[in-house]
């Protein structure tokens, strides 16, 4: 088995599913010839010809729009937008029709496509190249959002979603794009959609996050050992729909929590997860959930991302703070 990062996980993954069903299709800015921006799709083109690996103009809402045509047609098609900020012209084509295709046609028709978006900051990227919509996509209904955070969970939830009947986005958190290796099988495996990782179990506190953040998370959980202080680490994977129960019952266990992401606080989806802890397990607390997150402000650029993205400093100080109620 060999060990392989992200950039190497997603690639095998689109490769074995192309090989598998002559349905499944890639197309976006430049994945055919040059492999993608961040060389995901390298090789597909050369394997499976440029009827199934389609290099498409610059033209992000277009790109979407085909493939939604292509799903009511029968095809599987994958699409990439070659960075997060380029998203934002494809919500006209993912709220409007994309979403609301199977309501809409009263279930006639289904919508199995994957939109790619390489996602998140921490690559001193530019403007436009940093952000995290997530809260954004998992307020349309009708779609589904999946965010890895190891390149085994990548592989796996890639063919869950490409098999998917319905529409899903999968951000590819770019950070951890060749941060991480490690073993990722050959061949078929799935891991299911809407469910949860329970990176490690503990007794003191409950950390929820997801993407790039799970390891700056595990890196603070192993710095709060010297206080022993136990964190249980919920990785969410599927952001939308949601492993409520998961989150829960770790809350119930603890009694305390803290939740983390890169994108802005305010209507940020950890809000989101504390109104769930609320709703359902509001007794169990016994000290207020704590955020930390991104900033409200557009991501900086490179001399000053640092200071805007979550890391182990900021999450032990969170920990702290709630374990000391």
């Amino acid at each position: 088995m060999a060990k392989l990062n992200m950039v190497e996980a997603i690639n095998l993954g689109l490769r074995e599913e192309m090989e598998k069903d002559d349905r499944v299709v890639v197309l976006g800015e430049d994945v055919g010839r040059e492999g993608g921006v961040f060389r995901v799709t390298d090789g597909l083109q050369e394997k499976f010809g440029a009827d199934r690996v389609v290099d498409t103009p610059l033209a992000e809402s277009g790109i979407v729009g085909t493939a939604l045509g292509m799903a009511i047609y029968g095809l599987r098609p994958v699409a990439e937008i070659q960075f997060d900020g380029f998203l934002y012209p494809c919500l006209d084509q993912i709220t409007n029709h994309i979403g609301r295709m199977r309501n809409r046609s009263r279930g006639r028709f289904t919508c199995p496509l994957v939109i790619r978006v390489p996602y998140g900051g921490g690559i001193h990227a530019p403007e436009h190249h940093s952000e995290s919509p997530e809260a954004i996509l998992a307020h349309t209904p009708g779609i589904k959002v999946v965010i890895p955070s190891t390149p085994y969970e990548a592989k796996g939830l890639l063919l869950s979603s490409i098999r998917d009947p319905d529409p899903v986005l999968f951000l590819e958190p770019k950070r951890i794009y060749r941060a991480i290796r490690e073993e990722v099988p050959e061949g078929d495996y799935t891991i299911p959609l809407g469910r949860a990782r329970m990176v490690q179990e503990g007794k003191d506190i409950t950390i929820i996050a997801w993407g790039a953040i799970v390891r700056e998370a595990l890196n603070a959980a192993e710095q709060l050992k010297g206080d022993k202080i136990e964190v249980e680490m919920i990785d969410l994977r599927t952001i939308s729909p949601m492993d409520v129960e998961t989150i829960v019952t770790s809350i119930r266990k603890t009694g305390r929590g803290v939740i983390v992401h890169e994108a802005p606080k305010t209507c940020g989806l950890g809000a989101e997860i504390i109104a769930l802890i609320n709703e359902k397990a509001l007794l169990s607390l016994q000290a207020p959930i704590e955020r930390v997150t991104g900033f409200d402000i557009p991501v900086p650029l490179m001399k000053s991302e640092h200071y805007y993205l979550p890391n182990p400093e900021r999450i032990v100080m969170a920990v702290k703070k709630v374990m000391s109620f």
